[in-house]
Parts: C-alpha cells; sequence; structure tokens
C-alpha cells in the first residue's frame, strides 16, 4: 500500500475509500500541510439522504478529522436543472418550496458526523443558489460558456450512455455540467476550495471544474473520487425490499437502520466496517478474520458503530436490545417499527401485511404466507383469509407481524 505524507490520504486508502485522483502528489503536500479545503455537493431531492450518499459524508468526516477543512454544499441551484449522472430519465422538476423543505431535512444529517463553526478546520454550509440563482445568462454563456467544448460535453459518460440507449436528454440537463464546474470555480474563489470530492460517477464533472478553474484563473484544484459500492452478491448499496435505507429517523428508524447493518452479507462485513465506523483499523482487523457464526458478532458490532455514529449510543443501543429481545426471547419488544391501523373492524392478513410494509402487494403476501413466513404474535399463518383485530393485541397494546426471522412490525389500532 502506498504511503503518504498527509494522514488524510494515508486513512482513505487504508480503509477503501479513494477510486481516482487528479494529482496524489499535489493533493497529498495539501492535506499534510493542513491546507486542503474541500467540498460535496448534495442535491436536495428527497428529504432526506440515504445510505448511497454515506460515503460522501464519511469522507468530509475524514478530512476533518485529518487535520483539514470541508465545505457542504447544497444544491439549491443545481436541484432545479436535475443531474443526469446515472440515469435514464429526467429528473422530476422540482417546485422551489419542495426543494427548500428537502434542503432543511437533508441537512439535519450532517451535524452527526461534521463539527461545524468557525474554526480553521470547523465545516461550513454553502448553497449554489445563491450564485446560480443570480446569473445573468448572455454573461454566463460570454464569460463560462465560451471554455467548454461541445464535443467534449458529448462525449462524457453521463451524456453519452443516455444517447446511446436513444433516452432523452434535455437542453437543461445538458447544462448540468457547466454549472457544477462553475460551481467549483466559485467555491475557489469565495472560500479558497482546493479539492472537489464525489463517487466515481462525478469524474469527469470534477474535471470539468478543475479545467475551468485553471481558464478563468483560480489556484490549482484537486479531484479525488470514491468507488462505487455494491455488495457482494452484485446488488446495488443501500437498495432493500422495503425501499432505500434513509438517513433520517423519521423514514427509517434507528431499529430499522440498524437491521440494515446487521443483515450485512458475510463478505461485505470487513469493507463496511473500514466504510461506515470510525473504529480503528486494528480492531477491524481482529474482526475481518473472524469466521463461521463469529461473523455474527461482526455483524452486530457493525450494526452498532454505524447506528451510534448517526443515531447516537442511546438509539443503538436500544435497537440492539429490541433486537435481542426479539431474536432472542421472542418477545414483541416496544422498540419495534410500528404501524397504527384502523382496528374497529377486523382486518384481513394480506392487506395487513401489506400496511405494515412487509410485503408490497397481496399477490406477495399471499406468497409468504404459502411459504410459511409469516407470523402473528410469534404464532405461524396457514391461512391467508385469517383476519386481525383488537382481540389479537398483546399485552403491550399491539399486534406482532412477522415475516421471517428478521423482519417484524407492531400494529396499533388507531
Amino acid at each position: 500500500m502506498t504511503q503518504y505524507k498527509s494522514e488524510f490520504l494515508n486513512t482513505l486508502t487504508e480503509r477503501g475509500y479513494i477510486h481516482q485522483c487528479s494529482d496524489f502528489g499535489g493533493l497529498d503536500a495539501l492535506a499534510a500541510a493542513n491546507k486542503a479545503v474541500a467540498y460535496i455537493g448534495f442535491d436536495c431531492t428527497a428529504s432526506s439522504l440515504h445510505v448511497g450518499s454515506l460515503v460522501q459524508i464519511m469522507l468530509l468526516h475524514w478530512l476533518q478529522k485529518t487535520g483539514n477543512k470541508p465545505i457542504v454544499l447544497m444544491g439549491g441551484g443545481t436541484t432545479r436543472v436535475g443531474d443526469p449522472s446515472g440515469r435514464d430519465e429526467s429528473r422530476k422538476i422540482l417546485t422551489l418550496d419542495d426543494i427548500e423543505a428537502n434542503k432543511r431535512g437533508i441537512q439535519t444529517v450532517f451535524d452527526k458526523f461534521l463539527k461545524f463553526g468557525k474554526g480553521g478546520t470547523d465545516a461550513f454550509m454553502s448553497d449554489n443558489a445563491e450564485w446560480l440563482t443570480t446569473l445573468n445568462y448572455i454573461e454566463m454563456l460570454r464569460d463560462v460558456g465560451k471554455h467548454f467544448s461541445v464535443n467534449r460535453m458529448l462525449a462524457m459518460d453521463s451524456v453519452k450512455m443516455r444517447l446511446e440507449r436513444e433516452h432523452e436528454l434535455s437542453f437543461i440537463e445538458f447544462n448540468y455540467m457547466v454549472l457544477q464546474a462553475y460551481d467549483f470555480t466559485e467555491l475557489a474563489r469565495r472560500y479558497g476550495c482546493n479539492l472537489q470530492m464525489g463517487g466515481s460517477d462525478q469524474w469527469g464533472n470534477i474535471v470539468n471544474g478543475i479545467d475551468l478553474g485553471r481558464r478563468m484563473g483560480t489556484h490549482q484544484l484537486y479531484a479525488l473520487t470514491s468507488p462505487l459500492i455494491t455488495l457482494s452478491s452484485g446488488a446495488k448499496m443501500g437498495k432493500t425490499a422495503s425501499g432505500a435505507v434513509w438517513l433520517n429517523a423519521d423514514m427509517r428508524s434507528p431499529y430499522e437502520y440498524w437491521q440494515f447493518w446487521r443483515n450485512t452479507e458475510d463478505a461485505d462485513v470487513g469493507r463496511f466496517l473500514k466504510l461506515f465506523t470510525i473504529l480503528p483499523m486494528s480492531e477491524i482487523t481482529k474482526l475481518e478474520a473472524l469466521g463461521g457464526a463469529e461473523i455474527n458478532e461482526a455483524k452486530k458490532i457493525l450494526a452498532n458503530a454505524a447506528t451510534a455514529l448517526l443515531h447516537g449510543e442511546a438509539a443503538a443501543h436500544e435497537a440492539a436490545e429490541t433486537a435481542r429481545k426479539t431474536f432472542e426471547e421472542g418477545t414483541s419488544a416496544a422498540g419495534l417499527p410500528t404501524v397504527v391501523i384502523d382496528l374497529s373492524q377486523p382486518v384481513g392478513i394480506l392487506p395487513a401485511l401489506v400496511q405494515a410494509g412487509l410485503a408490497t402487494s397481496n399477490g406477495e403476501a399471499k406468497r409468504s404466507i404459502q411459504g410459511g413466513a409469516i407470523k402473528v404474535n410469534d404464532v405461524a399463518v396457514s391461512d391467508e383469509k385469517l383476519t386481525v383485530s383488537k382481540s389479537d393485541l398483546n399485552s403491550d397494546g399491539a399486534i406482532k407481524l412477522s415475516m421471517g426471522k428478521k423482519k417484524h412490525v407492531l400494529i396499533k389500532p388507531a
């Protein structure tokens, strides 16, 4: 493994965060002198980020932890355009109110990973709407647009893949890379930013920013990207049967978040401990060596550490205890995800499973029952015409629905 002068690059290399870098030597010298000022942009397309954004957040965390300065850039401006990277269709154009609401939801997560303030290494948050929404179109074309080659823009992966598949690419999306490059230049001018980080799919856009900065007279800029994180099975990180694994607690409870990490595939445990926790490498090395049934203990440590980082130690402990009671003692465990359903009349087991989020349709619920996967209050269900009602409420005032050994939801009456 390459040894660098900077703790920043050594840490990222050791933990598996690096995919590409525009100039390792130049960036290493900056970071070693604690002069790296780096940003990552987050568009406001939903009211919460999901675990797919966690690697980027952790990059900012380690940047700050190693004595350098992180910038969180909210895409209040670029969200109005939509990033075409990795997509076959245009993103939905959101209203300004929706974008602002999403931004407020997204902002809350960063306090868990970064220290904000006015100190030399303290993080700060900016919004590209501040400069993008005040641009004059003619001046933008003359001062910025002249530096972009359409030939090169057409060769960018985000554009080329869409065109090769004969999917429409709108003019507004085509301009996204220009705006992202301009963000880099503007942050360099305003705040001395010298590094943009992002996922590997952003490499072309980031390099465009370096080139634009050079042409517009900024100091030297750098690019660093992280690899696309997939599961050992080949599935995309953060996608589950119940949908995206959101970071905000009101969209995915700490218990569900804990369970997501607890269910990590065996082959991914060591890699995820490095990427998604701040446990020391010496401890991770020992956990990586575990095999057989012992790997489950490493998964619990991963779940505890990842959940504590996002939701706090108390929430992680409560989630672990809920899991223990549910799986080891067979109790209803009050900390399980809860769904409120109108039980004034008996409710069929099939729609109850759908409302509880354990199935996406009555057909899927029916197949789960036929496969012996469904339990009500820890009793197996074989009759798809079964109903649940207030008479099924347990001592906790809830009905426990289970699918297999790992998915449990409490139903409480409206």
